[in-house]
């Protein structure tokens, strides 16, 4: 039976695979990321600066000069055989992690064999592996390599894996700081002496490449994207998100990240000490992912092997945590569960669930109440465990339930200028003077909504007296200026997005700074108004 059921896992491992695969090959932008190290090796081959580089979608090549000797020979094939190898790589990747994952979730239980192909399953079907898959990452294998040395048996070589992996993208230097919390000094001083020849191959072969990374490149992360999105689940993305003062961010992004890593680091040290490397190296994995600025979706597999870990364990809480982790790393709970999300505040935390999961589990370093096998009153410490797990999650709902989304809480906010004018998509109340002026009405501001998925836009037209538009997502905070365009002669017109109108507010200004009108019952009537 139980070999019947380790060949149902492995089968349910590759049919995920091959359709993975297979919808990957059938997406416009497949393998962007992959595109742009392939366009970005061939560049700088022709001559051209590596960090110049921009592809199509205007991405650019973000990792250390060292990343690009190891991938320079995927430009010596061609673009269709480098991206079937690079998937079939990924798989081969998210296999190779299950093996020590599935070990350490076996460990002194049961059914053993189903644990590896449970894992390579479970794994397969997450957001993370997922998303290597469609864009082409190197994410999974920098995982592989810091998950192999971390938990490897002593020897000579160990620590040589951290070091290159670290050489390929800076997060796994956290590893280092593990080897010498654990004392093992040997393993920190190998990871940095490789480190350091790496990144001295790199400036000895691309030595204007490598001045230009570490002289200013290295510390450019808006280069990497829009880090307030919801793809970005680090903690500096959150309180991007949370809409943090600039000036402030950096000390609480620095303070918040210390405090969390630090206990990470000293849990990891006793989970080692209790003979527990496997559980103690994916702790560290997941304190990459806090510390990080950027932790897209691709960064987060050290999430879902703790979920699985703790799906493992002993502990009724362990396993409800351990669950809901697993969740939020398959789904994403802020686009699932939006549309019947009836408060902001609950919404945030769908949003942000997996940076606030990941922030839980380095606090609490896989530690719960665990039920005691083998007691007279087993049932009862297993009820009050529930019990304990069910007032916990209804605190943390009920906390966020009466909290407002923050006005900085809107990573889809944008306003649109004169050049996005010729979009229909974005301007769609008039396309001209004679449809814009026949549009307006007497009042300040007249407008219209449309709703889509993931966000809803605002276009309209305002009078001669409007001097100032502005925005509020919700109840405190800043105000978002809604830009003003002279698109027509004799019209003003604008056009804005938003995640959600439910609690915003539209607050019109005169010359003189007094408020004009403002529009908040009318946004939601309008939405409303549009629902099937």
């Amino acid at each position: 039976m139980r070999d019947r059921r380790v060949v149902l896992l492995w089968a349910a491992f590759t049919l995920t695979a091959l359709v993975s695969v297979a919808l990957v090959l059938r997406r416009p932008d497949r393998l962007s990321d992959l595109h742009i190290y392939y366009g970005a090796l061939a560049d700088l081959r022709a001559g051209r600066p590596l960090y110049e580089y921009a592809a199509a979608n205007g991405g650019p090549f973000t990792y250390p000069p060292f990343a690009a000797l190891v991938l320079w020979p995927i430009t010596a094939l061609p673009l269709g055989v480098a991206e079937a190898i690079w998937l079939a790589a990924t798989c081969l990747a998210a296999i190779a992690i299950a093996v020590p994952v599935g070990l350490t979730l076996a460990t002194g239980v049961p059914g053993r064999r189903l644990a590896v192909p449970a894992v390579a399953a479970v794994l397969m079907l997450s957001a993370p592996v997922q998303s290597n898959l469609r864009f082409g990452q190197v994410s999974i294998f920098i995982v592989l390599m810091a998950l192999l040395d971390a938990i490897g048996r002593p020897s000579r070589a160990r620590g040589v894996l951290v070091g290159v992996a670290a050489a390929i993208k800076l997060t796994p230097l956290l590893f280092v700081a593990y080897f010498l919390v654990c004392g093992r000094y040997r393993d920190a001083a190998r990871a940095l002496a490789t480190f350091a020849g790496c990144a001295a191959l790199a400036l000895l072969v691309l030595p204007q490449e490598s001045l230009t990374y570490w002289a200013g490149t290295v510390a450019q992360t808006s280069r990497i994207g829009n880090l307030a999105s919801l793809g970005n689940q680090s903690v500096h993305g959150m309180l991007l998100r949370l809409g943090v003062d600039q000036g402030t961010l950096p000390v609480i992004w620095a303070a918040l990240v210390a405090g969390i890593c630090a206990v990470a680091l000293l849990r990891a040290r006793q989970l080692a000490g209790q003979g527990r490397p496997g559980h103690a190296a994916v702790l560290v994995g997941c304190a990459t992912v806090v510390a990080s600025p950027v932790s897209w979706t691709h960064h987060q597999v050290w999430s879902v092997l703790a979920a699985m870990l703790l799906v493992g364990a002993a502990g009724v809480a362990q396993r409800v945590a351990g669950a809901a982790l697993l969740v939020t790393m398959v789904l994403s709970l802020g686009v699932a569960l939006g549309p019947i999300s009836m408060r902001p505040g609950v919404q945030f935390l769908l949003e942000n669930a997996r940076t606030l999961g990941v922030c839980a589990l380095c606090l609490a370093g896989f530690g719960a109440v665990a039920v005691a096998a083998g007691r007279p009153d087993r049932r009862a410490v297993a009820a009050r465990a529930w019990l304990r797990v069910g007032v916990a999650v209804a605190g943390v709902l009920a906390f966020f339930a009466v909290q407002p989304l923050p006005a900085g809480a809107d990573p889809t906010f944008k306003t649109y200028r004169m050049q996005d004018v010729v979009n229909p998509r974005y301007f769609f109340v008039c396309r001209d003077a004679a449809q814009c002026a026949r549009y307006q009405t007497a009042a300040p501001v007249t407008f219209d909504t449309r709703t889509e998925k993931t966000k809803v836009r605002v276009n309209g037209v305002v009078s001669d007296q409007v001097q100032r538009l502005e925005y509020h997502s919700a109840p405190g905070g800043p105000p978002r200026a809604i830009a003003l365009l002279a698109a027509y002669p004799g019209v003003r017109t604008f056009s804005f997005r938003s995640a959600t109108m439910n609690h915003g507010r539209l607050v019109a200004y005169g010359a003189d700074g007094r408020e004009l009108a403002t529009y908040d019952d009318e946004l939601a009537a309008a939405l409303r108004a549009r629902r099937p």
